[in-house]
């Protein structure tokens, strides 16, 4: 029960062009191929926006971690403060 063989795609182009006729069938080929080249542009386009919040992500990550180190010292600036 394997995939489509040579003889299932050569039936294919005979029922698409007994469907379509000569004249339409490449203008549907060349739609199809701009369809596909679209959506293989948005799928990119979503993966480098991921691809961008997770470096965004980590970014802001160090930040918030060097504010958690930076309290510490605040804290024992003021320890070392003379009382009044």
């Amino acid at each position: 029960m394997g995939g489509i063989g040579a003889t299932g795609f050569l039936l294919l182009a005979v029922i698409a062009l007994l469907l379509f006729g000569p004249n339409k069938l490449p203008e549907l080929g060349r739609a199809f191929g701009r369809t596909l080249k679209e959506f293989k542009a948005g799928a990119r386009d979503l993966m480098d926006d991921d691809d961008n919040q997770k470096r965004a992500g980590s970014a802001s990550r160090i930040e918030v971690s060097g504010d958690n180190n930076a309290q510490p010292e605040a804290s024992r600036a003021e320890a070392r403060r003379l009382p009044e």
